[in-house]
């Protein structure tokens, strides 16, 4: 069976970077978007606080069904002391059946033990998210670095199935993470409605094989008036910038 970062892989050989943050909470809405852009992504990114159960089951089961190629990203943000993360792992891998998931750093290594033992799944930790207020904590001085630095540094130390979460609204803090953790996936939130600037993100984040970025795009994507032509004019953008890197 192929792992979370065996189907990414196979995404970023075929230059697809797309990931797109299905954040409307219903199934038959998911579906239609699904099938206007599936070739062209190498994530779906269903947020779990916009769901159901039964909604956001039935639009995973569809994306597992249809495409099983393509991962599955659940944005849940968990993170909780170790026998409560032992219920979300089952919950999130094992019930539903997603791929991968975002976790929170801030009770430590310790009580993410359950999620990082799961080695054929992905875990994105926060480092510095895209919000305007992200820095209240995260770039809180310890020593001489940044907090979010510091949880970066942590993070790329803490097993092969881990990735960082960056918002593409902090360009330079995306390219000291990219120098602190290496080769490891990024997920970068915020381009389109959000702001983000693409072709910094690009610039900044891709790895040394010029991969290891998953560019999230949500409402960008999903409440355009063509979303398949909103996914088509991203993925030539970002094909475009590529050339020049």
């Amino acid at each position: 069976m192929s792992t979370f970062l065996d189907k990414l892989k196979a995404k970023w050989e075929e230059n697809k970077f797309i990931c797109i943050g299905l954040d409307n909470g219903e199934f038959e809405f998911d579906k239609s978007i699904i099938d206007q852009t599936h070739d062209l992504v190498c994530a779906y990114k269903p947020n779990a606080a916009f769901y159901k159960e039964a909604e956001l089951q039935k639009t995973v089961d569809y994306i597992k069904s249809n495409h099983p190629d393509i991962p599955i990203i659940l944005d849940a943000k968990r993170g909780d002391i170790g026998n409560t993360n032992e219920a979300y792992v089952k919950a999130i891998f094992d019930d539903l059946g997603a791929d991968a998931v975002t976790v929170h750093p801030y009770l430590g290594k310790e009580s993410l033990g359950p999620f990082l033992k799961r080695a054929d799944k992905g875990i994105f930790v926060l480092v510095k998210t895209s919000n305007p207020g992200a820095g209240e904590f995260q770039d809180l001085e310890v020593g001489d670095r940044l907090l979010y630095q510091v949880v970066a540094e942590h993070v790329k130390n803490w097993g092969s199935n881990l990735g960082v979460v960056v918002g593409a609204t902090y360009p330079e803090e995306l390219k000291k993470v990219r120098e602190i953790v290496g080769d490891m996936p990024i997920l970068v939130p915020g381009i389109g409605a959000q702001g983000g600037n693409l072709k910094a993100v690009i610039k900044n984040g891709l790895n040394s094989q010029k991969q290891g970025l998953i560019i999230s795009s949500s409402r960008g994507i999903i409440f355009a008036e063509n979303p398949r032509e909103a996914t088509q004019n991203l993925h030539l953008q970002i094909q475009e910038v590529l050339k020049n890197v």
